[in-house]
């Protein structure tokens, strides 16, 4: 067994730190603002409450493969940012598009704009990264 194979190639090394640092305070956010808003006003907007619970999970979930490292995690990392992307993309749409459907906002709302467009910003950044990172390990 080679030493690379004991031991992952850390993804959170300079801007990956940065990463996981954003991304945990995302969780952070969307998870607690789901649960608060799941427990007293669910009926209010359950669409927009599920999704922010959703966003949580996957911010959860990425930190985690960032933190992992290695490459089976690199590859997991980039799917699930890929998909967070087309999460954005698809709510921060139909937000804009049938506001009616979302009486309460989500995290991905208007392409996050309650987040300062981080929720946008974070999967595109993440895809880079871990290309980026790819390639300088191929290469």
């Amino acid at each position: 067994m080679t030493t690379a194979e004991e031991k992952p190639k850390r993804l959170t090394s300079g801007p990956g730190t940065l990463l996981v640092w954003f991304y945990g305070v995302m969780v952070v956010g969307a998870v607690s603002r789901s649960a608060y808003q799941i427990a007293t006003e669910f009926d209010r907007a359950p669409l927009a409450y599920a999704l922010s619970a959703v966003a949580g999970v996957v911010y959860g979930f990425i930190t985690y493969t960032l933190v992992r490292g290695g490459e089976t995690a690199r590859r997991v990392a980039q799917v699930c940012c890929a998909a967070e992307l087309a999460g954005v993309l698809i709510v921060g749409t139909w937000t804009l598009v049938d506001s009616s459907a979302f009486p309460d906002a989500t995290v991905w709302s208007d392409y996050g704009m309650g987040y300062v467009f981080i929720p946008v910003l974070l999967p595109i950044s993440a895809l880079y990264w871990l290309r980026k990172g790819a390639q300088g390990a191929a290469g």
